[in-house]
């Protein structure tokens, strides 16, 4: 339960697909500096245990570290066997959440439709994630919250600095960004303080709508884990 409200804590979560990995624990830095609370990599990427290891040691405590891309039971048990302690999906996949719940660890699968949700709700996700959510847009989220309203959703594809507080307002719990928040320019120049403070944008902007939300409809959000 801990975790999962240290991962939702900053609205953002960083989606670090295919990058340098001699530059991942700059990235990481950078990021968990603006204040991102959580870090994905993606296991498709280059040495992605490893990338794992090295951005929960620069995170600490500060934020909470898992594996993207996941797409069965085996690559679950591997990122977690390296450390993850969160599992994300870009489908729904019964072994995967299993082999989650299984070692306690947070699982999110890929969901695109209700039906979809509920069912990775009842196999046991701690959260789903709309994917891909740029397809779908805030008012698809929004519509789902008074029939499953129970269940936490994150949206992921096409978030940017400019849409993500509408998610949020919408009744996302946070948002992974990828490629509009890990912009190519920063990390090719190394602009690490560049990276900080677009991240911080990121953070600025989910943060202020969660707040409002907290404080216009306390008790709004649960918590569910196996």
């Amino acid at each position: 339960m801990e975790k999962i409200d240290q991962l939702l804590e900053s609205g953002v979560v960083a989606v670090l697909r295919k990058l340098p990995f001699d530059k991942i624990e700059h990235i990481a830095r950078a990021l968990v500096e603006g204040g991102v609370t959580g870090l994905e990599v993606t296991v498709d990427s280059e040495r992605a245990l490893e990338a794992i290891q090295k951005c929960k040691q620069v995170a600490g405590d500060r934020a909470v570290v898992g594996a993207g891309t996941v797409l069965n039971g085996q690559a679950a048990q591997e990122a977690i066997d390296a450390g993850a302690e969160f599992i994300f999906a870009p489908i729904l996949d019964e072994e995967t959440i299993r082999v989650a719940n299984a070692n306690r660890v947070i699982v999110i699968p890929g969901v695109y439709t209700p039906t979809e949700a509920h069912q990775a709700h009842v196999f046991g996700a701690d959260l789903v994630k709309i994917f891909p959510a740029d397809t779908l847009g805030p008012a698809f989220i929004k519509g789902l919250q008074g029939p499953l309203g129970h269940i936490k959703m994150m949206p992921t594809g096409g978030i940017d600095e400019t849409n993500i507080a509408s998610y949020i307002q919408a009744g996302a719990v946070a948002a992974g960004a990828g490629g509009a928040l890990l912009k190519k320019s920063f990390i090719d120049e190394q602009d690490w303080q560049g990276l900080r403070d677009h991240a911080a944008k990121f953070v600025t902007a989910a943060t202020g709508v969660k707040s409002n939300n907290h404080e216009e409809k306390p008790g709004t959000y649960w918590v569910f884990s196996s």
